[in-house]
Formats: structure tokens, sequence, C-alpha cells
């Protein structure tokens, strides 16, 4: 890809729906009979959802990549204004998960339809705004934005291969969580591939059919 600052939000999207796909395959599943894995495991991938958005992904948006396409684009500028103003719903959501999922750890299953309710809205609330930004707000960029756009975007995105450089350089701690999940991940979701390779997860073809696996 041309444009390193659109790969690395490619690439964080991929991440995203790839938890939320496992997490909604997960839960599908049940426990079985390794509930202590089941639940660290699910309590990590809703830290991880909670954390790397707000603190790593969604700066680069709201700080960089979206104020210049709004700049040029009336089309762009109302959906990243519809999109920021859902941001405090989806946090609520993931809170409220949070605090679901040690009830049904700790009381049972009469507390697991809840939990699963509420975490396929969640999913379908977070699969919906990342593709309204694969399906509007890039493409308006790559039409609106010009080279010197670019320049300066790749420069202030810096190398996401290395911990420096740019303005919001990457988070190791937050690879090593994610890593962490991956490796504990059951290996039938697939999960660890996701991390480095955009094209082998795409959020507008796989994340319907990761919701109704």
């Amino acid at each position: 890809m041309k444009h390193s600052s659109i790969r690395v939000i490619h690439e964080e999207h991929a991440s995203l729906i790839a938890v939320l796909r496992s997490m909604n395959l997960m839960v599908e599943r049940g426990p079985e009979d390794r509930p202590e894995v089941f639940f660290d495991l699910l309590r990590a991938m809703l830290f991880y959802m909670d954390e790397f958005p707000e603190k790593q992904h969604q700066l680069k948006e709201d700080e960089l990549l979206f104020p210049a396409v709004a700049a040029r684009s009336a089309v762009a500028r109302e959906l990243i204004d519809k999109l920021a103003g859902a941001r405090a719903l989806g946090r609520r959501k993931i809170q409220e998960l949070q605090q679901q999922l040690p009830a049904w750890e700790m009381l049972g299953d009469s507390r697991r339809p809840l939990f699963e309710a509420n975490l396929r809205s969640y999913v379908e609330f977070c699969v919906d705004h990342i593709q309204l930004e694969e399906k509007i707000v890039i493409p308006e960029a790559l039409r609106v934005l010009k080279e010197a756009d670019w320049l300066q975007l790749d420069a202030n995105f810096g190398n996401q291969g290395e911990p420096v450089g740019g303005r919001y350089p990457r988070e190791p701690l937050y690879d090593r969580l994610y890593a962490r999940i991956a490796m504990h991940s059951p290996a039938s979701l697939g999960l660890g591939r996701y991390h480095t390779d955009w094209t082998a997860f795409s959020p507008l073809q796989s994340a319907a059919h990761g919701m109704r696996a």
C-alpha cells in the first residue's frame, strides 16, 4: 500500500475485528472443561478492546487522519462527527461487559444470556463503526488528500514497525497483550495470523462471517 498511514489503520482495524470475532466464537462455545482459561482470556480480550482503541488507534484517527479528510470533504466531515458522537456509547458497552463477565463466572449460567446478548450488540456496533471508516472515510481520504497531505500524515504516523518515531509511536505493551491473547486462544480461531497480515482478514469481507460462525 502506498500510504503507510492507511496501512497502519487497516492493520489496526484487522486486529480489532479479529479479537471481536474470536470473542463471539468463544462465547458461543462456552467455557467447556477449562473455565479458568476461558474467563481469563475473555477478560484479556475485553481489556484490549477497552484500552487499545482509545489509547492508540483512535488518537491517530482523531488527531491526524480525520481532521485532514474533514477539511476537504463534507461527506467525510459529517460521518466523522457521527462516529465521534458514537464513541461514548462504545465505551459504555465495553465497560458493561467487563462488569457482567465476573457475574457469569462467579454466579453461573443464569448470567450467561445477558452477557452473550450484550457482546453481540457490542461486536455489531464495533464492526459497523469500522466498516463506515473503511467504506467511506478512507476512500474519501484517498480521493481528496494531496501528496503533501500524505507525506505529512505518514511522517506523523511514524514507522509503526518500531516503538519510536512519529507523533504516536507504536506501544509494545499492546503488541505483547495481543500476542498473549493469540497464544492462548484456541487454534481453531486463527487469531494470531491476523495481527500482521491485513489481507488475511478484511473486516469488510469477514466480520459478518465471524459473527455468524
